[in-house]
């Protein structure tokens, strides 16, 4: 009988470190930090929201926390920010996929110099290595992918086009040339993207400037895991997820 009940407890054990193994617990820590020397009144302080993980052990928990963190995602440098460049004013995260072993999360920032500015990265991390997964993990034949992104992104960009060409309020009469130099500049990657049930949404910046950014389209592409189905490498954690 006390046999039997130390098995149950076991199995149970090993159910719910198997359930634990496929999501982790994010909860967030906000800190208000103050800078010793602002450059005006509208620098005195700054906000992060650190997204806070807990793993299987506190090693991986550390580990999927440092491959989502802001210094190693978005550059963050905390003490230049606090003395030096005065620029960050908020910093947050948004957790976008959380199961199957995957955590799939964006990670923002905003603040101002010369005038506002924003940056928003996508990191897809492996769950059980706490490693972030990368297209050479992830996808086979990077090159016909590519292809297939780039042609969703030509779709946008001509509709675009035709949008700034219809409104007579911007001044943009050539709006060709915007995106020939944002194709120049900020060619097509695959290592922005996020994962759902339904498929990966890849994420492009056409990187316009401050003063034209109303004219940036959305550069969201998605496909479904069918559409991809010939692009996931096979082994990869992506390959295991069930559609």
């Amino acid at each position: 009988m006390k046999m039997r009940v130390f098995l149950t407890i076991i199995a149970a054990a090993l159910i719910c470190s198997a359930v634990s193994a496929q999501s982790v617990v994010v909860t967030s820590e906000k800190i208000t930090y103050k800078r010793p020397k602002p450059m005006s009144e509208y620098k005195k302080s700054f906000e992060i929201n650190y997204p806070k993980i807990k793993a299987a052990t506190p090693a991986l928990s550390k580990k999927i926390e440092a491959a989502v963190s802001y210094q190693n995602v978005l550059g963050l440098k905390l003490n230049d920010e606090l003395r030096t460049y005065q620029w960050l004013e908020t910093a947050e995260y948004e957790v976008l996929y959380n199961k199957n072993g995957i955590m799939s999360i964006s990670l923002f920032m905003e603040g101002s110099a010369a005038y506002p500015s924003s940056t928003t990265k996508f990191v897809v991390v492996d769950l059980r290595t706490g490693m972030r997964v990368t297209p050479s993990t992830a996808f086979a034949n990077a090159t016909g992918l590519t292809a297939l992104v780039k042609k969703a992104k030509n779709v946008e960009v001509a509709q675009a086009i035709i949008e700034i060409k219809k409104d007579k309020e911007n001044n943009e009469e050539h709006p060709e040339d915007l995106f020939k130099e944002s194709a120049q500049y900020h060619p097509v990657k695959l290592d922005q993207f996020t994962v759902s049930d339904k498929g990966i949404t890849f994420h492009h910046d056409y990187g316009f400037a401050h003063v034209i950014q109303a004219l940036q389209p959305s550069g969201e592409f998605f496909f479904t895991w069918t559409q991809l189905k010939p692009f996931i490498k096979a082994g990869s954690l992506l390959s295991r997820i069930k559609h």
